[in-house]
């Protein structure tokens, strides 16, 4: 499960902390993992001063997204249960503070747009993918994903990464302006510290508003819920 720890003005949301990486989880949105996130979201919400938050994984993932047991296992759920992940995104859109993804390795599917969702990203630079395999999958976008993907990203990328499934690898994804900077391995974390320390100072209602400027379009779909995919 996620741990918070906090680092003078940075938050560090892990979404898995084992002994070895090599046994880090997928971190995939099971209803568990959504409920530790949003009572870590809750702490961080509730802290005072200047503050932002960095987010990563361990090991192989960032996160895998949707968990698919969840999907098999209750396919009439399934809308409430995107519905809570776009919820997620909605709320990490309205932080008072700025957000810093450290992509340690494969962002796939939700867990690709909740990356999307943050305001600056590093991503590893010697393995792992950004990746959006819906349509190898044979699953749809629902409005409020497609909002936040079509919003963040330049028109030519978000056609390509939502009809083909390509994977980016960090090179490729900085190239396409889907993360903003790539670091070795060792160094994802400390990077996207030392950036979400320098924008702490922002935090606050006006960075807030400036933020939901730029994200309009997208917060109203993230809200609808979805009654049918």
């Amino acid at each position: 499960m996620p741990t918070l720890s906090r680092h003078e003005s940075v938050f560090v949301l892990r979404f898995s902390e084992p002994a070895d990486p090599a046994d880090a989880p997928d971190n995939a949105f099971s209803p568990e993992f959504l409920d530790s996130l949003d009572a870590s979201l809750d702490e961080v919400e509730a802290s005072e001063g200047p503050a932002a938050l960095v987010t990563t994984g361990a090991g192989k993932f960032y996160s895998n997204g949707l968990d698919l047991s969840v999907v098999a296992s209750d396919p009439a759920g399934l809308p409430a249960y995107v519905s809570r992940a776009q919820r997620l995104f909605a709320r990490v859109l309205r932080l008072e503070l700025p957000t810093v993804a450290a992509v340690n390795g494969h962002a796939f599917g939700a867990g690709a747009m909740l990356a999307l969702s943050h305001d600056h990203r590093v991503m590893r630079a010697d393995r792992g993918f950004w990746n959006l395999p819906e349509a190898q999958l044979g699953m749809p976008f629902p409005p409020g994903m497609n909002a936040l993907i079509t919003t963040r990203l330049i028109p030519s990328v978000a056609s390509t990464a939502m009809l083909t499934s390509t994977r980016y690898p960090a090179a490729d994804a900085v190239e396409a302006g889907i993360v903003h900077e790539a670091a070795a391995a060792d160094a994802v974390l400390d990077r996207a510290v030392a950036v979400a320390a320098e924008m702490a100072p922002l935090r606050g209602a006006n960075y807030a508003g400036i933020r939901a400027g730029l994200v309009a379009g997208v917060l109203p779909h993230l809200d609808e819920p979805i009654t049918r995919l």
